[in-house]
């Protein structure tokens, strides 16, 4: 019968069945149908969670499955070599990541839902210092453009721009006002945190790439003027860092022996700084605090230290320490201060620990309230409270006050930018100001990234290089921006693996295109959803993973007595055996990992290995759609959530 005409006019749909009518009139009927569906398994890449929480957009995921032997290399390159060019594709430091990032990836890791966490830190030091050993070089193949960009600054992030940009073609130049390159991995971080050996092979490995000059002991803005690059270059990053600490917000922070976390690493970093003074009291609670109590008690002081080569005058900048006094030097003692409890403390917990082992006194929980000076001014001791927190700030408890004894007081409690000469780019916090990607407002040709749009992790800092450098590739070739991907990682890619293989699809036909199964102009049954969603546990069958002890990398962390003039590397490197091993802990969320769970469990003998000859990672099974009656046991089984039961979803 038609449907009558105020039908159409008051119903907005047409409904062939009520509601209701779709559902089974018999339970013994509903019994019977419920072992299969009309849908049936599609293969689904999505980005695991500590690629998801490694902000330089790591494949994390990639290269532990390259190491355990999943994915499979390109015929003459090593699992080294290989694992050493998939993680190197966002960042190019895998030494010095491997040993200094506080590893959010470890934090996001699905596996502490099983036991604890892949050692992906330890992991990635291995493929860094076995890059080192092996002499592996980057990729320079891409034909220079003729374009050359400007790079103000040589710590992490410029240093990572330069070589990005090296890797899309266009030519750079590295200006840095130190007398060398390394920006805080070099003067920020202590040097047994760090490895100055494996730290310069890194950037050096960057030069070699060629296209990129360096120009050191050279300010901008003072010794060139902006002017000056606007005329020369294409187009210019900003990567200046942020390297004035921020002093204490308390009566008499101005007294001569008060100085700066930064001020004073970088003293030490220098080879200015060879002692410290005899009481030292260090404010914070992050891991520059730590880094500062922590070299503090490695230098020790030295009794009858003449006045003109007190430590804040080092650090100042007007004298160097002689080598010779640490002959004399003994140990000094050391507090840490921190507004929070122990186990809120931004600073890493494993690092906290060590400060502790090496004699360090931590008073956590308290606040500065002052600042003592004696007659002359100088500081001689710093006194705090007992705090809590009000309305979201700090705020002393009345009577918990008492001082704490101090020949020099460290501020560390942030850092910002030090924008003399570039007063034009200071958004009112000693900061420079960003889009989303990365350009600077209102000025053509400006970009930047790192700790002047943020202070924040290393880490963090490469990653913006990573997109800064995108973003001035699509600027120099006059290209129009794509909004970035929800999940702005460094993906797997399936089709480049397959074509990295030799089995890239064939070319369409544009014939008839119904059945396609059969077709190889296609990838099947295939979804990529990694830019939009990270896969959580929930979606795992984390019942196929049984107990396995993480395999922890020693540390060579002295004791209060052993501290004094110890400034070896502290991390002792996985053997290849354990790095494997390591590795297999990994369960490869979002990706197949080839566990044969799902050809085990299929009752219809659906789901089977593809052939040989036709096998990479990420197309290991397929289905039978002709056997396949939809029973789900596939996707229940599945541990890495790789199977969606989505074929004939609408």
């Amino acid at each position: 019968m038609a449907t009558s005409t105020k039908e159409m006019n008051t119903k907005l749909t047409f409904r062939k069945f009520e509601d209701g009518v779709n559902k089974w009139q018999k339970i013994g009927d509903k019994i019977f149908e419920g072992d299969h569906s009309h849908k049936c398994p599609t293969y689904v890449h999505r980005t695991p969670p500590c690629q998801g929480s490694c902000p330089s957009g790591e494949d994390i995921r990639g290269y532990l499955d390259i190491i355990r032997g999943i994915e499979k290399p390109p015929e003459g390159v090593t699992m080294q070599e290989y694992a050493f060019r998939r993680s190197t594709d966002a960042n190019p430091f895998p030494s010095m990541m491997g040993r200094v990032c506080p590893a959010p990836c470890q934090d996001g890791c699905n596996r502490n839902h099983v036991e604890d966490f892949v050692g992906i830190n330890a992991v990635e030091q291995y493929i860094g210092d076995t890059a080192k050993k092996e002499g592996f070089s980057f990729d320079n193949s891409a034909p220079l453009s003729g374009k050359k960009v400007a790079i103000v600054g040589g710590g992490p992030a410029g240093l990572a721009a330069a070589y990005q940009l090296r890797r899309m073609g266009h030519e750079s130049v590295v200006f840095d006002d130190h007398d060398e390159l390394g920006g805080m991995f070099k003067y920020g971080i202590p040097g047994y945190r760090t490895p100055r050996e494996f730290l310069n092979h890194e950037i050096q490995r960057i030069l070699d790439m060629g296209g990129i000059e360096v120009k050191l002991s050279t300010r901008v803005g003072t010794d060139i003027k902006v002017e000056d690059l606007e005329k020369e270059f294409d187009a210019i990053i900003w990567a200046i860092g942020c390297k004035s600490g921020r002093m204490l917000p308390v009566p008499n922070a101005d007294a001569p022996n008060c100085v700066s976390g930064v001020a004073f690493l970088e003293a030490f970093n220098k080879g200015t700084l060879k002692v410290t003074a005899r009481k030292v009291v260090c404010v914070g609670g992050g891991d520059t605090s730590i880094d500062v109590v922590s070299v503090a008690r490695r230098l020790g002081k030295v009794d009858d230290l003449p006045e003109e080569q007190s430590p804040e005058h080092v650090i100042g900048g007007y004298v160097a320490h002689d080598s010779a006094l640490t002959a004399a030097r003994d140990g000094a003692e050391v507090v840490l201060t921190s507004l929070f409890p122990r186990d809120q403390m931004t600073a890493s917990e494993h690092e906290v620990e060590d400060a502790l082992r090496e004699g360090v006194e931590i008073h956590d929980g308290v606040m500065p309230l002052e600042v003592i000076v004696d007659e002359s001014g100088r500081a001689v001791a710093l006194k705090v409270a007992k705090c809590e927190v009000v309305d979201g700030r700090p705020t002393p408890v009345e009577g918990t006050e008492y001082e704490i004894e101090a020949d020099l007081i460290v501020s560390a409690i942030g850092q910002t930018g030090d924008l003399t000469g570039l007063e034009e780019f200071d958004n009112g916090r000693g900061l420079m100001d960003a889009d989303s990607f990365y350009r600077v407002p209102g000025k053509e040709g400006h970009f930047v990234a790192g700790d002047i749009v943020r202070p924040h992790l290393l880490t963090t800092a490469i990653g913006q290089a990573s997109v800064c450098a995108e973003t001035v590739n699509a600027y120099l070739k006059h290209d129009t921006l794509k909004k970035r991907p929800k999940v702005d990682v460094h993906h797997f890619d399936l089709l480049q693996k397959l074509k990295e293989a030799g089995l890239a699809p064939e070319p369409y036909c544009h014939e008839e295109t119904r059945g396609t199964s059969e077709s190889d102009f296609a990838i099947h049954n295939f979804e990529d959803r990694s830019e939009q969603e990270i896969i959580t546990a929930d979606k795992l069958f984390l019942g196929h993973f049984e107990y396995t002890p993480r395999h922890v990398r020693k540390q060579v962390v002295p004791d209060a007595e052993e501290v004094l003039g110890h400034f070896e590397d502290r991390l002792v490197p996985l053997t290849e055996e354990e790095t494997v091993a390591e590795a297999e802990r990994c369960m490869s969320c979002g990706m197949c990992f080839e566990c044969d769970n799902c050809v085990i469990y299929c009752p219809q003998d659906a789901v089977y290995r593809v052939k040989k000859d036709k096998h990479t990672v990420g197309r290991y099974v397929a289905t039978d759609y002709a056997r396949c009656i939809g029973c789900h046991i596939c996707s229940d089984v599945c541990p890495t959530g790789y199977i969606d039961m989505a074929m004939g979803d609408h």
